[in-house]
């Protein structure tokens, strides 16, 4: 004690005391329990939970989503090439809508349009749109909403290509292109019932022959009426 009283008589002296200082206390239970909420309650606070306002306009309107360039693959390039072939190459194109057809009867419909060197091209809608959107036949445009098919030609088969299109009622023809002139389904019906260029051609050779066959009876009348008028001056 001596020592320790010593020594605390010391430290007093020179100044040096505890800035901090323990004191224990006894511990006290504070665990609450749960308790239910009354049902009442329960009810008052799920009736007046406050519910934000929806904003006016949602948030991928005001952001647009980024759409990525998608790079083209070498198949599309080739269909992109093909397309501008035929455009650029055929003198029928006749667009038309193309419902399900069992697979035979597709074969048969391809027979039959062989034998007017009529062919039957399918072309996807994501090849077809932009091609016809950068050229001169963007009013083809609208006929290219579904699933198509183009009936191709280097001659001008409109009468055998609406005959053979008449027994298959699952295709349904759109519009046309002849000749760089886009027609309606009515228009290409019209040009359809048009006689064939050998007929028209000798319809138009006769009506000259008797434009000229008249001009000649008209220039000899003058003539002949002189001479009758004569004879009948002399008799």
């Amino acid at each position: 004690m001596a020592a320790v009283s010593g020594w605390g008589k010391r430290v007093y002296k020179t100044g040096w005391l505890p800035t901090l200082q323990l004191i224990r206390h006894g511990a006290k239970s504070v665990t609450p329990h749960w308790k239910p909420m009354h049902i009442v309650k329960e009810k008052l606070m799920a009736v007046t939970e406050y519910i934000p306002p929806k904003p006016l306009t949602s948030e991928t309107c005001m952001k647009p989503p980024v759409i990525l360039p998608k790079e083209e693959t070498n198949y599309e390039r080739l269909l992109l090439h093909q397309v501008k072939q035929i455009f650029l190459e055929s003198k029928m194109i006749v667009v038309c809508q193309y419902n399900y057809i069992p697979g035979n009867d597709m074969v048969t419909l391809r027979h039959w349009l062989r034998k007017y060197n009529v062919h039957v091209r399918f072309f996807p809608n994501k090849i077809m749109n932009p091609f016809l959107l950068e050229s001169k036949y963007k009013n083809l445009l609208p006929l290219f909403v579904e699933r198509n098919l183009l009936l191709v030609s280097m001659e001008t088969r409109a009468q055998e290509t609406l005959q053979i299109l008449k027994r298959v009622p699952q295709i349904n023809m759109l519009g046309a292109c002849i000749d760089n002139v886009i027609l309606s389904k009515q228009g290409f019906v019209n040009f359809a019932k048009l006689p064939s260029i050998v007929t028209a051609q000798g319809e138009t050779a006769g009506l000259f022959l008797v434009m000229t066959s008249h001009s000649g009876r008209l220039l000899q009348h003058g003539s002949v009426h002189l001479c009758s008028l004569l004879d009948h001056y002399v008799q």
